[in-house]
């Protein structure tokens, strides 16, 4: 089993097994809080994006805020002119997340999950790379060989873990490292 280094939220180095990830949720230990606490949560983040979201031209923006399939809080902005929240393959807005998370744990004291997104995003992303991680299952199991996807951030491989992870005629594994770490398909033997 394959051990993986990940950089947490809070800045720590965590060490993570694939198996442990693909059973967890898309993000780490995952609280369950009151609809108060939730609240609380909620109003921290959104009052920090707003805050950050003032140095931005990016005009007037709404702030949706919903529960996640994994039980994080999304909060998707939405208005004109947020290309540029977004960047370049999303790196700005990996950024704005990572400050969102760290402002709201800083300040309640504890850690929740926030994810994020601009006018979905996010959303159309994991659908995509959800799409490719299937592709290449089937494409392992058919061709009975290792298939590697491309170099991914954490999030990312979390997402492919926790797609393939129900599917019993394959098994994934993170490999490499930095910035060149990848998911490898792995299909299983079934004589």
């Amino acid at each position: 089993m394959a051990e993986e280094t990940i950089m947490t939220e809070e800045g720590a180095e965590e060490q993570r097994s694939d198996c442990a990830m693909q059973g967890d949720s898309a993000h780490t230990d995952v609280v369950e809080l009151t609809e108060e606490e939730l609240d609380r949560v909620a109003d921290t983040a959104i009052d920090a994006l707003q805050g950050i979201l003032k140095h931005f031209d990016v005009g007037e923006v709404t702030i949706d805020e919903y529960e996640g399939d994994e039980g994080e809080l999304i909060l998707d902005i939405t208005g004109d002119n947020l290309a540029i929240l977004i960047g370049r393959h999303g790196k700005t807005l990996d950024a704005l997340q990572f400050i969102i998370s760290a402002i709201t744990t800083r300040t309640l004291g504890f850690r929740y999950p926030v994810v994020v997104d601009v006018e979905g995003y996010k959303n159309r992303q994991r659908q995509k790379l959800e799409s490719v991680a299937q592709s290449a299952a089937r494409r392992a199991v058919v061709q009975q060989r290792n298939v590697k996807l491309r170099p991914m951030t954490p999030y990312e491989r979390r997402i492919v873990h926790l797609c393939l992870r129900d599917r019993d005629d394959v098994e994934t594994a993170s490999e490499g490292e930095g910035s060149a770490r990848h998911v490898v398909i792995i299909p299983l033997d079934r004589a």
